[in-house]
């Protein structure tokens, strides 16, 4: 196995962030704005919309255990996972822009449409970001390393989530010149020609430094035995898709949201007090969401700029406990706020930022520890099915979650077609981005008790495994 702990210099640190980057400016438009686009948009009925995610989701996400077994058994000379974010940049790029497209076709043409670009973005995404997120567990054996590459890495996911959750909507309006299905397929084509670009830089500025020996040999069936007996990513597996499912259903709830629950009277006054109104009759409530995503995302920069000293000084378990508990807070809080209260809705997703920042860089950290761990325990290092299985969580998450929004706006009785939704609507929009996702935030929080790598064992862990290396 070589080699040891390296020192990561900046240059590569943001090559690899430009990945993220990449992958985020479509993942972040899939999670917040996928359900609308398929009722509101290309006007898919919220109960197809429901299935079309979770059939298509799941049916991708199971593409990751493949992906993984196939990138931890690619032999190249630029390395196992390097190649793929190469190989895989133009096809992802494709398929985001296909998916986001709106072909004239009548109700079930438009569904089976829906159904088969969504699944190849996700399979695309599968074969393109399990690699790149591997690749963070080989560059470096130090976890500090690690952490400060984390962090870097998800300073560029806020960047994206910046772009699509706060300038996405503009540009769609201002692309599309008011249509639309024209916006969002010039915005997301735009984003693809970026995506492909920055993954192109990712692939030239990184390196592959753990390299199993030449001896180590291991089928599917020992790395899968391996994972079944590994407690820790069993726990992260779990954990992931609580979280993601979280992401989704509150990501994707916020537009509904504001163009249903809050009073528009009360966004227009507060746009007036900081001179953001503009003519009468604006889409208020467009512009009163990208003020508050922008809110929520600057802070959550600012969280992440904590999170290495913080991990550092009392393990990443713990952060991301406390961070994800606090963070559940602030998105419960936005239950028991009145139609009128833009103000503290906004203050409410600035806290909620901040200490949710706090874990992102975490989470695939301590996926990658679990890698260590099971190299620590097997003496066979897999890096990236461990990583494949925690996108297949993420996926899975990340589908469920979205059909769930689907299903409730279904079952809640919304209809894209009305211009004021039933009472009945209004209360299941108003779950969505509050209770629910709490549920499945501290569900997370949970299982952090069956996590045993601690700051302790991270030590251990990095020092036994830095001798057996050298």
């Amino acid at each position: 196995m070589t080699t040891t702990s390296t020192r990561l210099s900046v240059r590569e640190k943001i090559g690899y962030s430009l990945g993220d980057l990449s992958a985020n400016l479509v993942f972040q438009t899939l999670m917040t704005f996928l359900a609308f686009f398929y009722t509101d948009v290309f006007k898919i009925p919220p109960a197809s919309a429901a299935a079309v995610m979770l059939i298509g989701g799941i049916l991708g996400a199971t593409f990751n255990l493949v992906m993984g077994a196939i990138a931890d058994r690619t032999v190249t000379r630029w390395g196992k996972f390097r190649p793929w974010v190469l190989w895989t940049a133009v096809p992802f790029g494709i398929s985001a822009f296909l998916a986001f497209s709106t072909p004239d076709l009548g109700e079930s043409g438009k569904i089976a449409y829906a159904f088969f670009t969504y699944l190849l973005l996700v399979i695309m995404y599968s074969a393109n970001n399990l690699p790149y997120s591997a690749l963070s567990g080989v560059m470096t054996g130090d976890m500090n390393e690690r952490n400060s590459l984390s962090s870097y890495r998800f300073v560029a996911v806020m960047v994206a989530q910046f772009v699509t959750q706060v300038l996405l909507l503009p540009m769609v309006l201002y692309l599309g010149g008011g249509d639309q299905p024209a916006g969002f397929k010039m915005a997301v084509g735009i984003f693809a020609i970026v995506s492909v670009i920055c993954f192109i830089i990712t692939f030239l500025t990184t390196r592959e430094r753990i390299v199993p020996t030449p001896e180590q040999k291991s089928s599917v069936a020992q790395d899968l035995d391996d994972l079944s007996r590994n407690r820790p990513w069993i726990v992260m597996l779990a954990l992931t898709i609580m979280v993601f499912i979280t992401l989704a259903l509150k990501g994707g709830s916020y537009i509904y949201f504001f163009r249903n629950y809050l009073d528009q009277e009360s966004l227009r006054q507060f746009l007036s007090g900081w001179g953001m109104a503009g003519d009468p009759g604006s889409d208020y409530a467009s512009t009163a969401f990208s003020i508050f995503n922008a809110g929520g995302i600057i802070f959550m920069i600012v969280g992440i700029l904590f999170s290495k000293p913080l991990a550092g000084r009392f393990g990443k378990r713990d952060v991301f406990g406390w961070g994800l508990f606090a963070s559940a807070l602030f998105v419960l809080a936005l239950y028991f706020m009145p139609p009128q209260a833009v103000g503290l809705v906004i203050l409410a997703q600035i806290l909620h930022g901040f200490f949710y920042g706090i874990t992102i860089p975490l989470l695939w950290a301590m996926i990658a520890d679990v890698a260590d761990y099971s190299e620590w325990k097997n003496n066979r290092r897999a890096t990236a099915i461990i990583f494949s299985a925690m996108i297949f969580g993420l996926k899975v998450g990340l589908s469920i979650g979205g059909a769930l929004l689907g299903t409730l706006l279904a079952m809640s009785g919304y209809d894209s077609n009305l211009t004021t939704q039933t009472p009945e609507a209004v209360e299941g929009i108003r779950r969505l981005v509050s209770i629910y996702p709490t549920l499945f935030f501290v569900a997370a929080c949970g299982l952090l008790f069956f996590y045993e790598i601690n700051k302790s064992k991270e030590t251990q862990i990095e020092q036994e495994l830095s001798q057996r290396r050298a």
